[in-house]
């Protein structure tokens, strides 16, 4: 089995006002079809950079990119404009935060009939309408007629996030990059999101490349994890391997960090 994804020595560096900053330093990873992969790791430890460099979404006059990234056999590090045709097609992004993602002056409807009219060109807006329509029940969404004529303030954060996942899916990509889906949104309504990503994936067989800073989210969805720190990974393997017997020190203190209960407040 090929893999979606390929990286190999992935290094990153940042043109900032205070010098280069090497923000990912050597990192490998692959992702294979029908699995998650995950990337866990405190803020700033180069994950979401890590992400945004294989969709190629870092400044190009910023953001010096070396190493191998392949993508469906493609190596968007040696040939960036590859990245073009892939984006949607092959690799869908769920970005953080849906607020700032969904226009405000565009309904939800608007946005999803003009992805899908990118994804598919020639297709009538009213092909396109049923589609988005689809898309949203695809994810989940209670009343989608209703819903495409709404507003993103209208909608709960909950449902915000569900439309960028119908949004995400509009090419049919292999691949779903999730840039910390639920760190917007509260526990319980994290809990459905992530079941819904997991539902998706049995039913569609898409990878997915999580980027999460919570130990929780990861042990629920991934097959396999990194855990990166200061632009390196520390730590790989299977999720049950590194979670439940960590053997680097700063895996350790991640998982010692995780509240928990203790006794006294478990039966207050």
């Amino acid at each position: 089995m090929s893999s979606l994804v390929e990286v190999e020595d992935l290094q990153i560096e940042l043109v900032t006002g205070r010098g280069v900053v090497r923000a990912v330093d050597g990192v490998s990873l692959h992702v294979d079809p029908g699995e998650t992969v995950t990337l866990i790791g405190e803020s700033g430890s180069g994950k979401s950079t890590t992400a945004m460099g294989l969709l190629r979404l870092l400044p190009p006059g910023l953001a010096v990119l070396s190493g191998k990234a392949l993508l469906m056999g493609h190596d968007v590090v040696a040939d960036p404009a590859s990245i073009a045709q892939l984006r949607g097609s092959v690799v869908g992004l769920i970005p953080q935060d849906p607020m700032t993602a969904l226009s405000p002056v565009q309904t939800i409807g608007r946005r999803l009939t003009a992805l899908v009219r990118l994804r598919n060109p020639g297709t009538s807006r009213r092909a396109a309408r049923a589609t988005a329509r689809n898309l949203l029940e695809q994810v989940r969404v209670p009343d989608p007629d209703r819903l495409l004529d709404r507003y993103p303030h209208q909608l709960s954060g909950g449902l915000q996030q569900r439309v960028l996942i119908a949004c995400a899916l509009a090419g049919e990509p292999k691949l779903l990059i999730a840039d910390e889906p639920t760190s917007a949104l509260d526990v319980t309504v994290q809990a459905g999101v992530l079941s819904l990503l997991m539902d998706l994936q049995e039913r569609t067989g898409v990878a997915i490349l999580m980027i999460t800073h919570d130990l929780g989210v990861a042990r629920m969805v991934s097959d396999r994890v990194h855990v990166m720190k200061a632009g390196r990974f520390v730590e790989s393997g299977e999720v049950e391997q590194v979670v439940d017997a960590p053997t680097h020190a700063y895996t350790q203190r991640l998982l010692a960090a995780v509240p928990s209960l203790t006794t006294k407040e478990a039966h207050a």
